[in-house]
C-alpha cells in the first residue's frame, strides 16, 4: 500500500486530499503523476525518520521526474537525508546538483554553509586553524547566496558573517 494511503497524522491526511485534487484537475502527464506520487510518499516517510524508504522513493521519482525545478527539490530532500545521517560529503554533492537545476534555493545554500562551518568546527577541534579558517570562508560564501535571494532570513547567519568580519561584500 503506498505511503499516501495509510497517514495517521491530520496534516498528512490534508496534505494527501489536496494533492490528490490537484493532480486530478491540473493537467499532468501519467508520468508526471506518479513522479509526484513518489516524491510525496518520499516527503512523508522522511517526516517520520524513515529515511530508507524516503530515499527509495525520491530515487524512484528522479527515473520519472522530467523538469529541471521538480528535479530539484528531490535532490535537494536527498541532500537533508545524507545531512540528517552525517554524511556530509554525499549532501553536499546533492545540494549542488539540486542548484544546478534551481539556482534559487536558499535553502539548499544554507544548508551548504551550516556542514562547512561545521567542517571548520571540526578543524578548530583538531587544532587545524588554517583549515578551519578555509571552511569557514566558504561557509560564509553559501551564506552570502543564501541571503541574497532570502535577505529577510538567516539572521543567525548574518549576525555570525558580521561578527567574524565576513560580510564586507555582502552588506
Amino acid at each position: 500500500m503506498p505511503r499516501s494511503q495509510r497517514n495517521d497524522n491530520f496534516i498528512d491526511k490534508t496534505f494527501t486530499i489536496a494533492a490528490d485534487i490537484l493532480l486530478r484537475v491540473i493537467p499532468t502527464t501519467r508520468r508526471e503523476k506518479e513522479a509526484f506520487t513518489y516524491y510525496r510518499d518520499g516527503m512523508s516517510a522522511q517526516s517520520e525518520g524513515e529515511y530508507a524508504e524516503a530515499l527509495q522513493n525520491y530515487y524512484k521519482a528522479m527515473r520519472l521526474e522530467i523538469d529541471p525545478y521538480d528535479r530539484s527539490y528531490i535532490l535537494y530532500n536527498i541532500g537533508l537525508i545524507h545531512t540528517s545521517n552525517g554524511e556530509h560529503a554525499k549532501a553536499l554533492e546533492y545540494y549542488f546538483q539540486a542548484l544546478e537545476r534551481n539556482p534559487s534555493l536558499p535553502q539548499a545554500f544554507n544548508n551548504m554553509a551550516v556542514i562547512c562551518h561545521y567542517r571548520g568546527e571540526q578543524a578548530i577541534q583538531q587544532g587545524d586553524p588554517g583549515t578551519s579558517e578555509i571552511w569557514f570562508d566558504k561557509a560564509a560564501e553559501y551564506w552570502k547566496q543564501a541571503i541574497a535571494l532570502a535577505p529577510n532570513n538567516y539572521i543567525e547567519a548574518q549576525n555570525w558573517l558580521r561578527i567574524t568580519g565576513r560580510s564586507e561584500d555582502w552588506e
